[in-house]
């Protein structure tokens, strides 16, 4: 029989890279990170900009509505913490090679990019409707806002996270991409998309240093959700959780954290349903038993 000359696994810790976490001192989990958050001005983008600025990172709030960003980054700044505004529209990648740039000239590095931003606005999504009925402008929109800027910002994102010693992504799906429905089919495909890019992204990258999650949330009740969904439905959705009570924006947070932070260094490309069991029970929607 041959000798085997494959590498042993080491059972060692890790190298540690620049400026991680564990050898910074502060009780952050995030502690000395840079964070890029997309869509930062919205219900779960505001909850994870204050949940890693609050665990010790500096973020960078991008949105489209930059008056809004901005307004974000200073309640951070005023309760302690490091955080600037940018306008950006990420389906434009001008706008978010800027907006990477900026930064890391403000912060010296970007440690953690969560792509949050999507399209919410209620008028809009009532255009989304079944394929035979499908604008292509539509179409076209939110493929452009849901899912190519999240291949943008990793695109740009990735080569500064590389340069320091890599980095976290989490990239922002839906549970719409998990199963159809008659409506809204462009929204469905393009979180679908996502889940995709971040397999691809995560084998590709990942021995840069670079990991990529996608988190896919179920029922969150952000103010955007709240204007599309009727009472009722929200209460039929609730009734569909296998929680006591339904998600809200912090939750969202505190998985982006745990997915940021050194906690999750070895998981990579994976999908975090966060959906309160909804998806675990055969039927979404029905009455309690």
């Amino acid at each position: 029989m041959r000798p085997c000359h494959a590498q042993p696994i080491s059972l060692l810790p890790p190298p540690q890279r620049p400026g991680a976490t564990v050898a910074d001192p502060g009780p952050g989990r995030v502690q000395g990170r840079v964070a890029l958050v997309t869509g930062g001005a919205g219900g779960i983008g505001q909850a994870s900009v204050q949940a890693l600025a609050g665990e010790g990172a500096s973020v960078a709030v991008v949105d489209v509505q930059g008056d809004r960003a901005q307004e974000v980054a200073d309640a951070v700044v005023r309760t302690g913490g490091s955080a600037i505004g940018i306008a950006a529209d990420v389906s434009d990648e001008s706008q978010v090679a800027g907006a990477v740039a900026r930064a890391v000239a403000e912060f010296g590095r970007l440690d953690i990019l969560h792509n949050n931003a999507a399209l919410t606005d209620t008028e809009f999504l009532s255009l989304d409707g079944s394929v035979t009925d499908m604008s292509l402008d539509v179409w076209d929109r939110t493929l452009s806002v849901n899912l190519t800027s999240q291949m943008l910002t990793c695109k740009h994102a990735i080569p500064d996270m590389v340069r320091t010693g890599g980095g976290s992504i989490i990239n922002m799906s839906s549970g719409a991409s998990l199963s159809g429905d008659r409506t809204r089919t462009a929204y469905g495909v393009s979180k679908a998309g996502v889940n995709a890019l971040t397999l691809y992204v995560a084998t590709g990258h990942g021995k840069q240093g670079i990991r990529v999650n996608t988190i896919v949330p179920g029922l969150i009740l952000t103010d955007a959700v709240r204007a599309h969904l009727s009472e009722e439905m929200v209460n039929s959705l609730g009734r569909a959780t296998l929680t006591p009570s339904v998600g809200e924006p912090g939750d969202v947070a505190d998985l982006v954290v745990f997915l940021a932070s050194d906690e999750s260094r070895y998981i990579t490309g994976q999908m975090f349903v966060i959906d309160g069991g909804m998806t675990a029970r055969a039927g979404h929607v029905g009455g309690e038993e």
